[in-house]
Order: C-alpha cells, then structure tokens, then sequence
C-alpha cells in the first residue's frame, strides 16, 4: 500500500474514533441528566426479591421429640467417652508411677513383680513435673478433652468436669484401691482449670 494510502487510512480511523468519543460524551450526558431529573439510581440489587425471609421448618411432635432424643443421646455419648478418656489416663498414669517407684506389684496385685531399669527410668521420665504423665500435662489433656466435646458452653463444661470426676472414680475401681497420690493431684489441677474457666466466662458476662 502506498503512504497516501496509508495516510488515507489513518485519517479516517481518526474521525471514527472522534465519532465514537463524541457518542459515549453524549450517552454519558444524557445518563447525569436522568439520575438528576429523578434523584435517584436504578439499583437492581436493591429490588431483588430472590432471597426470602428465613423462615422455620414446620415439624411434628413426633419429629421434634425424636430430634431431642438425638441431641440427649449425643451429650451422653460424650459424656461417657470422656469417662472412659478419665479411667484409661488415670489409670495408665497410676501404672507409670507404679513402674517408678518399683511398686508395679500393686497394679497386677502381685508382690514378686521387679520392674527392669530402663523401665523404671523412662517411667520416671515420664511422671515428673513436665513428663508425659505428670501433674500438669496430664490435667491439661483431660481439661482440653472435656472443652472439646463441650465447647465453649459452660453449662455442658459442667457435665463434662462431673463425668471426669465419674471417670476418676471408676479408675480407683479399676485400679483395685486410693489412687496414687499423683493421681490425686491430677485430679486437684483439673478441678483448678475448670474454676478458672468458669471464672473467666463469668467476667465477660460481667462486661
């Protein structure tokens, strides 16, 4: 093509762009002039009537007594599972220490059991202050069981702290007799954690 022919080209892609530009500032115009006229835009969200009021689904007697059957009987599960968490811990960590002062005779009710070093030393390990089966981890893994299957609900935190105490009990049943006296302690420290639970969500209602 020829620059003439260019140029006619360029020229006339020219006025069609002052064309186009010339429209829309018309279009533009025209738009401001409406929404001043009427004093208002037309906002299509604001009409939408496609969401509807939330409303409750109608049920039976039969329906709602059978929906709160299953609510009960999914707190009693909990609540029994986390009996049998108190029982098993407990009474591993009475064992533990067992293991550790060389008394694990008591735990199978014979007195000829000798329980090996290393064994001894790991259960030593284990129920110190900071072990596995000490005072505090293990208060702290009974008291996050029990706030997991309640949540942050303190009247279920409630049902949750009597089923470790029902738990605790039937681990000295379990057990054959008292407790060890870490276990005892264990006991005082989840019993400390749930008051200052309690204590703290009596604050924020105080608020």
């Amino acid at each position: 093509m020829s620059v003439a022919g260019l140029n006619g080209v360029s020229a006339s892609y020219t006025n069609y762009e002052s064309k186009v530009a010339k429209a829309e500032t018309k279009t533009n115009e025209t738009k401001t002039n409406t929404a001043a006229d009427t004093g208002a835009v037309y906002d299509k969200s604001s009409s939408d009537t496609s969401k509807k009021p939330y409303k409750v689904a109608k049920m039976s007697a039969s329906q709602r007594a059978s929906i709160v059957k299953q609510l009960k009987q999914d707190q009693m599960d909990r609540q029994s599972k986390l009996l049998d968490i108190v029982n098993n811990t407990i009474n591993k960590q009475a064992k533990t220490f067992a293991q550790a002062n060389d008394d694990f005779w008591k735990f199978l009710a014979k007195g000829d059991f000798t329980v090996d070093a290393e064994t001894k030393a790991q259960a030593q390990k284990d129920i110190a202050e900071d072990g596995y089966y000490g005072v505090k981890q293990t208060a702290q893994r009974l008291f996050d069981f029990a706030s997991a299957l309640a949540g942050d609900d303190k009247e279920q935190m409630e049902k949750m702290q009597a089923a470790i105490e029902k738990g605790f009990k039937q681990a000295e049943k379990t057990w054959g007799g008292e407790l060890p006296q870490i276990s005892q302690d264990t006991m005082d420290a989840v019993n400390k954690m749930f008051d200052d639970y309690y204590s703290s969500k009596n604050a924020n209602t105080a608020e």
